[in-house]
This record gives structure tokens, sequence and C-alpha cells, in this order.
């Protein structure tokens, strides 16, 4: 028996580095040359690395994962007498040009390599906690090209090895989805010309907490946001004064007579879904130099899960819902939400997202557009205090109830003029809300 090193393989010219995805064989386990012992991934291609001799393995050297140069040493293979010669084989086809290698990949079946280039753009190489497995450059290509958002990645069933999304997976997922988005053009995130500047810290003192899955999905997501869209902020002061008291005074007879709570949510969204109703324009997605405008008016709901994460759950179709069928909607979606029980079909296809900011005490916020959507509304707490208001007799000092709200959108699509008749369209619906309004 000799002893052989295999190594990271060569991918194309500017790969120096490629992560290990699972290892099929075990220590002691006997592999034949040109066996597949390991599954790996780069940016740019996601493969399968074969044994170069016939063997026992006797050493696997990284674990899934894990992130190894090109040309270290991965695992030790006892390789059987006149195996030897195959090795030299083996390491030759390791160090092919850039250009013999793209033909190799392109003549192998999918099986053995999936060779597809892609940027990463909103999603990174591993799934949320929802779904502990890595998320290959192929998967990450196809559900950019068919605008999938975060949250329906996450909620696609993997029947890999040990619960990885394949292509097929993806391929049934959107032969049965119900709210198709249009794709839209990958945006690449330009290289920073200056290093970042390091970060000190006291180790014992200070603490190193990793991101989980999701909160860097989220992450990605944001900066991919940021990087698509040139966001502008308006702001509008509101006077809910009404829509404060009439809840006040019929909120228990709600729950009474419907076994419904009654929260600020379902009158929001009732009040977006009219003023995008008259400015559908906000209404849209950017696909290239096309804006598709939306019939649908899905409202998506930025919610905080259990761990701290957010996700958003869709109230669909939220013009065609009176206020009971919209709280009824709203409390089971949150109550999904904080279950970790959403259904694939209540995440993603929003067409335009909320955010009530004022829940966590803020006054205001600038929220980041969820993209492939064009606004997001952010709704701060609501505030007594004294205020000047037109009476019969004149102008007098009164206490009210108000609450700023925001509006950030896309330039691209949505002018100032725009964006604020919008947003002025939202608070008078809350301004206007009728005190006698029947339950």
């Amino acid at each position: 028996m000799s002893r052989v090193e295999l190594k990271m393989p060569k991918m194309g010219e500017s790969i120096s580095e490629a992560t290990i995805l699972s290892w099929l064989k075990n220590v002691g386990d006997t592999v034949e040359e040109d066996e597949t012992i390991l599954e790996v991934a780069t940016d740019k291609v996601d493969s399968e690395i074969p044994s170069p001799c016939n063997g026992t393995i006797t050493e696997l050297l990284f674990q899934p994962n894990e992130v190894v140069e090109v040309g270290q040493v991965i695992a030790i293979i006892s390789a059987e007498l006149g195996a030897i010669s195959n090795v030299d084989k083996s390491e030759k086809s390791q160090n092919l040009s850039s250009d013999e290698q793209k033909r190799d990949q392109a003549s192998l079946p999918l099986g053995e390599m999936s060779a597809k280039s892609g940027q990463r753009g909103q999603f990174k190489s591993e799934l949320s906690s929802v779904n502990d497995v890595f998320l290959s450059p192929l998967v990450i290509s196809i559900a950019q090209k068919e605008n999938l958002t975060i949250e329906e990645v996450q909620s696609i069933a993997g029947t890999g090895d040990g619960g990885r999304i394949r292509k097929s997976d993806v391929m049934l997922y959107l032969k049965n989805r119900k709210y198709p988005l249009p794709s839209r053009p990958q945006a690449i995130a330009p290289k920073p010309s200056y290093n970042a500047p390091p970060i000190s810290y006291i180790e014992g003192k200070d603490r190193i907490v990793e991101m989980d899955r999701m909160r860097t999905m989220i992450a990605d997501h944001m900066v991919y946001s940021k990087h698509t869209s040139p966001h502008v902020t308006s702001y509008i002061e509101v006077d809910v004064t009404n829509l404060v008291n009439w809840r006040s005074k019929v909120k228990h007879e709600f729950l009474e007579k419907h076994g419904e709570k009654l929260t600020f949510t379902p009158i929001f969204v009732e009040a977006v879904a009219k003023a995008i109703q008259e400015y559908p324009m906000i209404n849209v997605s950017v696909d290239g130099k096309k804006i598709i405008v939306h019939k649908d008016i899905n409202v998506g709901m930025a919610t905080a899960l259990p761990s701290g994460n957010l996700i958003v759950p869709v109230v669909r179709n939220a013009d065609e819902k009176n206020l009971l069928g919209l709280a009824k909607n709203v409390n089971q979606l949150a109550n999904s939400a904080r279950n970790n029980a959403l259904k694939p079909d209540e995440i993603g296809g929003s067409t335009f997202t909320i955010s009530n900011v004022g829940t966590f005490g803020s006054l205001m916020g600038t929220p980041i557009i969820n993209q492939p959507e064009v606004a997001i509304l952010a709704l701060g707490i609501i505030k007594k205090r004294p205020e000047v208001i037109k009476t019969d007799k004149g102008d007098e000092i009164a206490i009210r109830s108000m609450m700023y709200l925001s509006l950030s959108f896309d330039h691209r699509v949505v002018d100032g003029f725009l964006g604020g008749s919008f947003l002025r369209k939202v608070g008078d619906e809350l301004e206007a809300f009728d005190i006698n309004r029947e339950i």
C-alpha cells in the first residue's frame, strides 16, 4: 500500500479556494479510481471530486462547510499496488487550463458536475436555520433568474443528502408556485477600492457571536436592495385620534362578536390598499427597462420571529377583503410567524410592504425596500401630545394622537410627486377614519 495525497483541484483561473459541501466517503471506506469522494463548491462551479486511484481512505483533513485553498491536501488514501500510475494522470487533470476545464465541465452530466456561473446577489452560500443545508451556485442562479425571495427559498423542501436543495426541488416549487414574480436583472456589487478597517477586540472580554444563516441571508438581501435601488425617503405626520378612539371603543366588542383581536395592522393594510388603488404605479417591479405593474395588491407585513430575525408574511389581495377579513388574515399570519408555522404560500409574492416600527417604540424609520418591490412604508409610534387644531371657534390647543409615516421608494421609477402623493393618500385615509364606523 502507498500513501496518496488528494489535493483540492484547480477549477478555473480566478478560483483560489472552494468550500467542502459533503464527504461521500468516510475514513476506512474503500474507493475505486474515479469514484466520487466529496462535493465542493465555489462561486462559479459546483462539482464532485473523484478518487485518483483504487484504495482505502485513511484520513479526512477538513470538515463540511470549511473553505480550502486550491492545492491543499484534503484527504489521504492508501493506494493499492499498481494504482500509483493513475495518480499522476489525476493530478494532470486537476491542473487543466481554464478553457480545457470549461470544455470538460460542459461534457459532464449534471449528476457529476453542475457548472453554472452567476453572482450570489441577495443569496448567501448557506440557507437559514430553517433549512440547515448548503445553497449551491446552480440553485442560486435559478432562484435569481426566477426572482425567488429569501423566504421562498427557505420554504423549499430539499430532497438531497441532509436536506440539500436540488435543481429538481426548485423546479417543482416553480411549477406549483401560485404567485410568480417577474425576473430581474442581476446587480453586481462594485468591488471596494479600499480595505475594511480592522476591528479590535479584547479576547476574553468581548464576545463574538456568529450570524445564524437566516440573519446572514437578511444581511445579503439588505445589501442587495441598497445596491439595486436608489432609496429616497419621504415623511408626513398624521393625526390618528379618530382611529385610536374608535379602536379603543370597539375592540372588546369586535373580539366578542368575531372572535378576533382588532390591532392597528389591518387598519393600516386597508389604508395602504386603498392608496395603491389610486396610485397603482407604486405597486410595481422593475425588470431591466420594463416596469411590471401588478394587478394584485399583496401587502407584506414585516414580522419579528422569536429568534429576533424578520420575515414578511403576505396579506394577499388586500383590496378585496373587508376589515374583518383583514383582521383574521393578519392575526393568522402573525400567530403562524411567532410559532414558526408559516406555510410556503404565506410568504413571498408581496407587491408592497409595511413595517410597523412603532411596535418597538420608534418615532419613525427609514426602511430598506423589500426587493423586487419599489416602495416600503414605515409606521411610527402613536403618541399623544398637544396640537393646534382648527375648530368652529377658531384655533385651539387639544390633546391629539399623532404618528409619523415614512415611505422609502425606488427613485428609478418612483419620483417625488408619486411617492409624496401616495404617502399623503395613506395619511388622509387614516386621518379621515370614521369614528362611527360599524363593525
